[in-house]
């Protein structure tokens, strides 16, 4: 198993086509300008040593000394060995509203954004909790199942935008459904953190809040939004406002923040409601609901002892610089002599 550190120096390898086009215009102006000055063949007899495959065998290990440079600057990893790791911790899915309510901008710089903001912040103060995050309009999309990898969580968190869904609306029935879902491990303490303005276009989540209280999972509610509304921008490709969403009579569409919706799905699941305009208050808010939440112990597997390989490429970039240094361009006696690349000898 390996992982790459920095996959992004990878871009260098382009590089390698430029360094042999410079290589090639070199070597065609040379023989332009000594064929401008005297025949091909004088030269040849004047230089009898010069080696035509030499420049070539140069630019070749040049070109693979700065391919293990590069690799080196990528850092591959290798692990030697899948092991089970204990922890004790809180299996919590993030549902997020994506719908496109959530692009009014009554908090800056809007709705989705800031829920990005608060759901990363979150994350930054697990410990061994796993996380899952659930994306929500009109309908639910599993966006990222339970991981422990936060970095991975926080990549996916913010490639959620509201085109994930095409189903528009708000439906927590759907949304509560496939978070519960998503809790793998029966006897793990369990939490759903809903972040949304509290527009619910859908049938309700009385049966979706049943199913969570049956399974012993609580929903902490995170409004986004302010009670006065705003109106929702539709953008062109250059991120102007072009216009603003509408409804069927062709009026502006104000959407508004209902915190009566989300206190209530909090209050039946025993858990809170929180008013997710401050991230610093959200964040402490957060840490002591889950502070008061019993840590389960589960078992989860991972790749262990990942250590860095650049050191090899790196050095072995070094010595192949080290070779087109001291190797010159005139020819091989020995190999003169085999005659392997079929060099006529001048008199």
């Amino acid at each position: 198993m390996f992982e790459l550190e920095n996959p992004k120096y990878f871009y260098l390898l382009a590089l390698i086509p430029i360094v042999v086009a410079l290589f090639l215009f070199n070597l065609f102006w040379k023989r332009k300008k000594q064929a401008a000055f005297a025949d091909l063949e004088l030269f040849k007899k004047l230089s009898p040593e010069k080696s035509t495959f030499k420049p070539v065998l140069k630019l070749i290990i040049l070109l693979l000394a700065l391919a293990c440079v590069i690799i080196a600057l990528v850092n591959p990893k290798m692990g030697t060995k899948m092991e089970t790791v204990r922890r004790q911790g809180i299996d919590i899915v993030f549902a997020i509203d994506i719908s496109k309510s959530m692009l009014a901008e009554d908090v800056a710089p809007n709705r989705l954004e800031k829920t990005k903001q608060l759901v990363s912040q979150i994350i930054n103060q697990f410990g061994n909790d796993r996380v899952g995050i659930v994306g929500y309009a009109g309908s639910a999309y599993p966006v990222l199942p339970m991981t422990t990898d936060y970095s991975i969580a926080k990549m996916y968190l913010q490639s959620m935008n509201t085109n994930m869904v095409s189903s528009q609306g708000t439906a927590f029935n759907d949304a509560i459904k496939l978070s519960v879902d998503y809790f793998d491990i029966k006897d793990t303490s369990k939490l759903i953190i809903l972040v949304s303005d509290g527009e619910d276009h859908g049938d309700g989540a009385d049966e979706a809040i049943e199913m969570a209280q049956e399974k012993g999972v609580r929903i902490l509610t995170i409004g986004v939004g302010t009670e006065k509304g705003a109106l929702i921008p539709l953008k062109d490709d250059r991120g102007n406002i072009a216009s603003y969403k509408k409804d069927q009579n062709g009026e502006n569409v104000i959407t508004k923040l209902y915190p009566e919706v989300l206190q209530n799905i909090a209050n039946k699941t025993k858990s809170k409601y929180i008013v997710g305009s401050s991230t610093k208050e959200v964040v402490e808010e957060v840490k002591k609901s889950l502070d008061k939440i019993e840590k389960s112990e589960f078992e989860s597997q991972q790749i262990a002892d990942f250590e860095s390989q650049y050191q090899w490429f790196l050095g072995l970039g070094f010595l192949l610089l080290l070779a087109d240094v001291f190797l010159l361009e005139k020819k091989t006696n020995w190999v003169q002599k085999l005659n392997l690349f079929n060099e006529k000898k001048h008199e």
